[in-house]
């Protein structure tokens, strides 16, 4: 059998690949985060899906301030100036139906499944 000695930098450079490779997932960006976009008098997306414990963000992106209300209750924002944001933990499985507070013709819904 024959035994070769690695060299220091080669062996620390195999070390750190084998770290990387190994490493625990990269948490989820800002920007990768759920958002509900609110534009043009509408939630965009209308329907979105989600994990339990996602938080998912709502924006406001429209010049006029809006609300967002849960049917059940569940959140409620506090009125969204321009660029406001309100964030909302889902924590159990279900969906949940939600409306502008000063625009009721504005809905969407958030899907919480496993």
């Amino acid at each position: 059998m024959i035994c070769m000695r690695m060299p220091a930098r080669q062996m620390a450079m195999m070390l750190s690949a084998f770290t990387l490779a190994t490493a625990a997932p990269a948490p989820l960006r800002a920007a990768d985060a759920p958002m509900v976009t609110i534009e043009n008098f509408a939630f965009t997306p209308q329907v979105l899906t989600v994990k339990p414990g996602t938080t998912v963000t709502f924006r406001n992106d429209d010049d006029i301030p809006h609300l967002v209300v849960a049917n059940d209750n569940s959140f409620r924002s506090k009125a969204l100036d321009t660029g406001d944001t309100y964030a909302f933990t889902f924590t159990k499985a279900g969906d949940f139906a939600y409306y502008c507070g000063l625009h009721p013709h504005m809905q969407g819904k958030i899907v919480v499944a496993p």
